[in-house]
């Protein structure tokens, strides 16, 4: 990081790092197993045998409640168009108008709601094999299946605008989708700091400290009680006998998080040509020892998964070096002519000694800080030439001497 910051400190109008994107697993601890269904249904409830039928009660309830709170509300209910999917128009390009209209408005809430038909966690009740001495007796299976999953969209007052998914049969899973940029950009606006934001990126901003000191704020403590919030909001219901019978505390893991450390320059030329070089020699230079190193794991003949890297070019038009280490992904690219972005996606937090809980961000938070450092070292030592462009310009040009005329050194030529 410190060769990286000699090199361009001069080109360099802001630097910072934060989380980018952050999604969260949420789960009922005792209703995942199937002798947690049978003590809810039949201790609880007195509801026996548990047939298919009484399952089904649970997840129409759920959808006629979802239905009532969309029209009391106004809120738009609907399945993803057949439209979007031929025209490559995503969930979230779609709904952003609406997302648009809140925030003109200053308004907090769900502004959209999707259904979706996708697999998740149920349970299945079927009889047995062979007969048994009770006629009404059931066996209860936890599968995979698909059924319909509300996606609600919403704008929150601390997180800004988030994702809430809830599946509409039991154990009613959840996830949560939390961009930082939107957190930082609540921070900022609510201290009153000037800041330019850019799709997902910060490319000018008063205070830089401030921006930082916002982005390290984004901790377990602010997140929980938001998820918990929305979660009793617009989530399924339990009645008190149900949570006086058992603890419904809602748990969170990490499902994916993805961390980026931000370079914002003053200008594109020559950083974009030199950065299209780097990549390419990365792809040559990232070794195995290296890539181990850089993500601060243990080469060995067990590893789990692949250590390589690749340059990728994509439609819209730059490159993207990628540098694979079991199930962690790290990207660098440019992007908007002046920014450059290093980030790393974490999809398995066991791949770096962690457990998944979401009590574990900031720890996860130091871990990753110390890769994106490498990384940025890692490229400055690509990039590690100095090059005095305005000299090499004046090189070029022919120099007169009385009515001699010399003409200039043309970098380009090998002769």
């Amino acid at each position: 990081m410190e060769t990286f910051a000699k090199l361009f400190g001069s080109l360099l109008a802001l630097v910072y790092h934060c989380f980018d994107r952050i999604v969260i697993q949420g789960y009922l601890p005792l209703l995942t197993r199937e002798a947690h269904i049978v003590h809810f249904f039949r201790d609880v409830h007195g509801i026996y045998p548990i047939t298919k039928q009484a399952l089904a009660q649970r997840t129409k309830e759920y959808q006629r409640w979802v239905e009532a709170f969309a029209r009391n509300h106004h809120i738009p209910l609907q399945w993803p168009e057949k439209d979007m999917k031929k025209k490559g128009l995503k969930q979230e390009d779609y709904v952003r108008p609406y997302g648009l209209a809140m925030e003109r408005g200053k308004r907090f809430g769900v502004y959209f709601i999707f259904k979706v038909m996708e697999q998740g966690p149920t349970f299945r009740s079927c009889p047995p094999k062979y007969p048994t001495d009770d006629p009404h007796y059931r066996i209860l299976k936890r599968e995979w299946s698909r059924y319909t999953h509300y996606y609600f969209y919403i704008r929150d007052e601390v997180l800004g605008p988030m994702i809430l998914c809830v599946g509409s049969f039991l154990p009613f899973p959840t996830r949560y989708w939390i961009n930082g940029h939107s957190f930082i950009a609540n921070e900022l606006q609510r201290q009153s700091i000037r800041f330019r934001k850019d799709d997902n990126a910060f490319l000018g901003v008063s205070d830089p400290q401030a921006l930082q000191a916002a982005a390290d704020r984004l901790s377990p403590e602010i997140i929980r009680p938001r998820l918990d919030y929305w979660t009793l909001v617009l989530g399924p219901k339990f009645s008190k006998k149900d949570c006086a019978a058992i603890p419904l505390r809602r748990e969170y893991s990490l499902n994916q998080v993805e961390y980026c450390r931000n370079f914002i320059f003053r200008r594109n030329f020559p950083i974009h040509k030199i950065f299209e070089r780097s990549a390419e020699l990365g792809v040559f230079c990232l070794t195995a020892d290296k890539i181990a190193q850089l993500f601060g794991v243990r080469k060995h003949k067990r590893l789990r998964g692949k250590l390589h890297s690749m340059l990728e070019k994509l439609d819209h038009g730059h490159h993207v070096l990628r540098i694979y280490c079991k199930s962690l992904v790290a990207r660098l690219y440019e992007k908007f002519s002046t920014f450059l972005r290093l980030e790393i996606c974490v999809n398995r937090l066991k791949d770096l000694g962690l457990n998944k809980g979401l009590k574990n961000l900031d720890a996860l938070r130091k871990k990753l800080l110390e890769v994106t450092d490498r990384l940025a070292g890692i490229e400055g030592e690509l990039l590690n030439v100095h090059v005095d462009f305005p000299l090499f310009q004046r090189l070029a040009l022919p120099v007169s001497r009385g009515k001699s005329k010399i003409p200039g050194i043309k970098i380009h030529d090998t002769a």
